[in-house]
């Protein structure tokens, strides 16, 4: 699951996506099924979470916290687009069927298939976020004026070798073996898809980055105990919002990378769905719900600070990708935003 595809004439995603109205008669019973289990793990770590539960959990408080979809954020959508906010792209089925295709064709051909988003913006994202780790490790943040702890953050900050990197939605690992190139070598990339990983470690292989590891495993009920100093998600945020219980998975999603980023760590979103604002609004968002949640358990001191502490900040996002002009708004196709893990 590394991402959606940009959607010009000639993307044969774009020609698959049905419209939400028609995309039950495009599943079969089969494929009710998979989907059903779309977010179970297939990996050593055992059993899953009970998802039921998980996902009770989440319905509340996305009840209580009034939570939005992103693509009901935009002020220039007066009713929620149907079918922009549910695809096939949000079924494990869709994805798993992907993925044997492009991996018959590596065997058969030796083909690294689709460079999601395309070659330039992955180009751009591993260059800025390069910069931008090179910048945090000196004790230097963006848009931020230094404080107290940015001394310390500096100091404790290691090489970019020593970084530990996650790509969430890892698909083909490419972005990984770019990574790898840029000095990056702690590196390890996961998705719910047996056939991405598959695909993903014979390319590795075959290219000579033995150095990245592969894991099959669910972003929503993760069994990674590890907490990473760098973790990428390149359009998997966008595939959950496409599964007819997006807003509900996305409140998970949020739960769930909340533990794999490391305090001081950062979080680079690459999405096609959501702009830069959309995506500092769900942080917020989620922020506030945690806020709330911690505060019918802590102390009155405790409640203080994580009003004064959200999970998750804002720090920069890239600027260089195309703009264009839509509705009196200035926009892009891609926005890649980077958050600080407080």
């Amino acid at each position: 699951m590394a991402g959606i595809k940009l959607p010009p004439e000639d993307s044969e995603v774009s020609q698959a996506r049905p419209p939400a109205a028609a995309a039950t008669d495009l599943i079969s019973d089969d494929d009710r099924s998979v989907a059903a289990d779309s977010w179970s793990i297939k990996s050593d770590y055992g059993s899953t979470l009970d998802d039921e539960q998980r996902h009770a959990d989440a319905t509340e408080a996305l009840s209580v916290a009034n939570f939005r979809a992103a693509s009901d954020y935009s002020s220039d959508k007066e009713e929620p687009d149907s079918e922009a906010g549910q695809s096939m792209l949000g079924f494990q089925s869709y994805w798993d069927s992907a993925y044997a295709d492009e991996l018959a064709n590596f065997r058969e051909h030796g083909h690294a298939g689709e460079v999601w988003f395309g070659p330039d913006v992955m180009e751009t994202v591993i260059s800025w976020t390069k910069s931008l780790c090179i910048e945090f490790s000196q004790g230097h943040l963006p848009n931020h004026e230094e404080d107290g702890n940015l001394e310390s953050v500096g100091q404790s900050a290691k090489e970019l070798s020593n970084w530990a990197v996650l790509d969430i939605g890892t698909g083909n690992g490419l972005l990984l073996q770019e990574l790898s190139k840029q000095g990056f070598s702690d590196l390890m990339g996961t998705d719910y898809s047996e056939g991405a990983i598959d695909l993903a470690r014979g390319l590795a292989e075959r290219d000579g980055f033995t150095n990245i590891k592969f894991l099959v495993d669910d972003i929503l009920e993760t069994r990674i105990d590890k907490k990473f100093q760098l973790v990428m998600d390149k359009g998997t945020l966008d595939a959950i919002g496409l599964h007819p219980d997006g807003p509900v998975k996305r409140l998970m999603y949020w739960d769930s990378v909340s533990r794999l980023v490391a305090p001081g760590g950062l979080l680079v979103i690459t999405s096609c769905n959501s702009t830069k604002d959309e995506l500092i609004h769900e942080v917020d968002s989620f922020n506030q719900r945690r806020t709330s949640s911690s505060q019918e358990t802590e102390t009155s001191g405790e409640q203080e600070a994580s009003r004064d502490s959200p999970l998750f900040r804002y720090i920069d996002h890239i600027r260089s990708y195309p703009t264009f002009m839509f509705g009196g708004s200035v926009g892009s196709r891609v926005a890649t935003v980077a958050f600080l893990r407080n």
